[in-house]
């Protein structure tokens, strides 16, 4: 059997990869999507990593912005992907690697218990300016509340020095500099680019189906660990 595991980033929720969940469970593969908003990095990663451990094969984990960083800290994986991610490096935090356009700070609204959101109208455009309007819309919806310092966590652990990764290049993102995502990229062991917006997951989900059913391993990859 194989195994995915998909990671949200910042703001987002599990519903947001439903599609992309549909069709890998429609070849029969296993999926876990957890959930974060755990209020912290290290929370975040410990619940990621419970989903890994009871699974019965190593998956393939794959990890969207933020998502990048929780990954990092994840072991016993097949592989990782970091999509449109942070990579980060020992005492490197996704908010120290920077990257976050001005598009994206002006939709940031700071609650006064520290806590933020985003601005419903200002988000589309970031996030999913690239997407069918409905589908959009009905992502922006589903956006959540996020607590605040996750995006300042330290990874403990740095899988990618070890297991093998795949770092997809959204290069029309609108929210994180592709620039900076091609430095990071270059610390995995592949790189692909697409011409896509930060959420391809919401308006192209067959492309990340595809990708993950291509690195869905048939056999163990080499150093991976378990």
């Amino acid at each position: 059997m194989a195994a995915v595991v998909l990671v949200h980033g910042l703001y987002h929720c599990p519903e947001h990869f439903g599609a992309v969940a549909e069709g890998l469970r429609a070849d029969g593969t296993q999926v876990a999507v957890p959930e974060l908003h755990r209020g912290s990095l290290a929370a975040d990663t410990a619940a990621v990593q419970a989903v890994v451990d009871a699974l019965p094969v190593p998956p393939v984990v794959l990890g969207h912005s933020y998502g990048g960083s929780v990954i990092t800290g994840v072991r016993g994986v097949a592989h990782l992907v970091y999509l449109a991610a942070f990579v980060p490096d020992a005492s490197e935090s996704a908010a120290s690697l920077g990257g976050a356009s001005q598009q994206l700070k002006e939709a940031i609204v700071v609650e006064p218990d520290g806590s933020s959101a985003l601005h419903p109208g200002l988000a589309i455009d970031t996030l999913y300016g690239d997407c069918p309007a409905p589908l959009a819309a009905r992502a922006v919806g589903l956006l959540r509340t996020q607590a605040p310092g996750c995006g300042r966590g330290v990874p403990q652990h740095h899988s990618w020095k070890k297991t093998p990764s795949t770092y997809v290049i959204c290069a029309q993102d609108q929210a994180i500099d592709p620039g900076l995502q091609q430095i990071m990229a270059s610390r995995c062991t592949d790189v692909r680019e697409w011409q896509t917006g930060h959420s391809p997951f919401v308006g192209q989900p067959d492309l990340i189906v595809e990708l993950l059913r291509d690195l869905l391993p048939t056999r163990r990859h080499p150093g991976e660990t378990r």
